[in-house]
């Protein structure tokens, strides 16, 4: 079941979003080569807690028997890690690829977003992997209005990956946001069985391709956080919190990159 936001709880959400964004742009200029995950963990949770937040992630507990809390305040994953890379003392190196995903929580309501970026040079695939990322979430908030269904989202976003010859990760979703990091409805990336409820205004959700150079099958590595690219091929992440309005979607999380 999908909850609708206020336009209060809105106002609260954009807020959220706005540390969460400067966030990311601090993120993107310390990213480099020689730079640990672990320095950019500690640059974005300095910066949230400056600001009156809390990470989102820090202490999110995980569906796994045996494993963690989440330790880290971004998930930092380098080349063939899908999501939930753990910051650690890996050093980033010229060529590799980041994904950084992040969650605010300011005033009772989260935010969440993530962006892939480039370590100095990049190869051209690994670039066209990053642009083709991010195109299809923009492709597939075309959908993010009243009366689409969260398929129309979902079908747009494959399609479009799927023609620039990647493949979209199936194992992980979407989903909605507020109150609560992840409410529902889940929000696949891909065509899918099961419910499929309607949009509305005040929907709030975040929407967060996931696509791999190579085939969509991931795996679960033992630390029970980080899912890497079975066949060890590149992978991308773009995800923004968006808003469902009478008119277009409202992105909390948009910035210039």
């Amino acid at each position: 079941m999908i909850i609708p936001k206020t336009k209060l709880e809105i106002e609260l959400m954009k807020k959220s979003g706005e540390v969460l964004v400067n966030t990311l742009i601090k993120l993107k200029e310390a990213i480099k080569p020689g730079v640990t995950t672990l320095d950019l963990d500690k640059i974005a949770e300095d910066y949230i807690k400056k600001n009156g937040a809390i990470p989102s992630f820090l202490g999110y507990k995980s569906p796994y028997r045996g494993a963690v809390n989440y330790p880290g305040s971004i998930c930092a994953s380098v080349n063939d890690e899908v999501v939930h890379g753990i910051p650690g003392l890996r050093r980033l190196k010229d060529g590799d690829i980041i994904s950084i995903d992040i969650g605010v929580y300011l005033n009772g309501y989260h935010s969440d977003a993530a962006r892939t970026f480039a370590v100095g040079q990049i190869s051209e695939e690994a670039q066209s992997l990053i642009n083709a990322t991010k195109e299809s979430f923009y492709e597939g908030i075309i959908n993010a209005v009243p009366g689409k269904r969260i398929m129309d989202i979902s079908s747009s976003i494959q399609d479009y990956v799927e023609n620039e010859g990647y493949s979209v990760v199936r194992d992980y979703v979407g989903h909605g946001i507020g109150k609560e990091m992840h409410e529902e409805p889940q929000i696949p990336n891909c065509r899918f069985r099961g419910a499929n409820p309607r949009l509305m205004i005040g929907a709030a959700l975040a929407i967060e391709p996931m696509v791999n150079a190579g085939e969509f099958d991931v795996k679960l590595l033992e630390n029970k956080w980080t899912v890497v690219t079975r066949d060890g091929s590149l992978s991308a992440h773009y995800e923004n919190t968006v808003i469902v309005t009478e008119s277009e979607p409202l992105i909390v999380t948009q910035t210039p990159f």
